[in-house]
């Protein structure tokens, strides 16, 4: 038999429901009787009498027209398979003394992958002798599960198999992915007085060498001092 003989077997309805008595579920509560009584009744509104939990005691049952009802069961099997999303593993390898240039181009296509509800596997190639810097590619595993903590669940730490440092990260949900809008304005804030730290270091670095160029006296630079403030 195919799928479609499948989920129409999947019911017993009318004369095939053989119990004494049912419990008859409606849009106004359920009420227990008789099988015949309401096997009349579903002949009476010119519907089906089907069983839709034959384990309940007595089986639940609806009056319902049962092509409609099939209908509507493809039709909400077809919309859940629409919906499963195809989780796929995505791989990242570094080396294990992988620059800051390409760490952060991986980190970035990871991000992407989490986001897109795929798994991400990395792992660190340990060619000939480089296996004597584990401890670094370990390092750089734990960074890297550290950096895409917002965005994916680690499954497993970083583990040794032969030649490779495997480490394990799963998407969070969609929810959960997203930064909180406090934790992103705290992140926008410590850029700035990074940025602002810098051009007050670059200003003070041409300051000094202005100053050590021109010879400038002790009190002079006092002066100057005094006048911009």
């Amino acid at each position: 038999m195919g799928k479609k003989d499948d989920l129409k077997n999947q019911y017993r309805v009318n004369e095939a429901i053989h119990v004494r008595e049912v419990r008859l579920v409606s849009d106004g509560g359920a009420e227990v009787m008789p099988t015949y009584k309401a096997m009349a009744m579903a002949k009476e509104q010119g519907v089906d009498l089907v069983e839709i939990s034959p384990n309940a005691q007595p089986p639940v049952c609806r009056l319902i027209d049962y092509s409609k009802f099939l209908y509507q069961q493809k039709k909400r099997q077809k919309e859940m398979k629409a919906k499963q999303v195809k989780v796929e593993v995505k791989e990242i390898r570094f080396g294990p003394q992988t620059d800051d240039h390409d760490y952060n181009f991986k980190l970035k296509h990871a991000i992407e992958f989490l986001k897109e509800g795929n798994k991400v596997r990395a792992y660190v190639f340990f060619r000939g002798r480089s296996i004597l810097f584990k401890e670094q590619g370990e390092v750089l595993l734990l960074r890297f599960a550290n950096d895409l903590e917002e965005y994916g669940k680690i499954e497993s730490m970083p583990n040794l198999e032969g030649k490779k440092m495997f480490l394990y990260v799963s998407p969070k949900k969609a929810g959960q992915a997203k930064k909180s809008q406090q934790a992103t304005d705290r992140a926008k804030e410590e850029a700035k007085r990074k940025e602002e730290e810098k051009a007050q270091k670059e200003e003070q670095a041409v300051q000094n060498s202005v100053l050590a160029n021109a010879k400038i006296s002790p009190e002079a630079l006092a002066r100057l001092q005094a006048e911009k403030e």
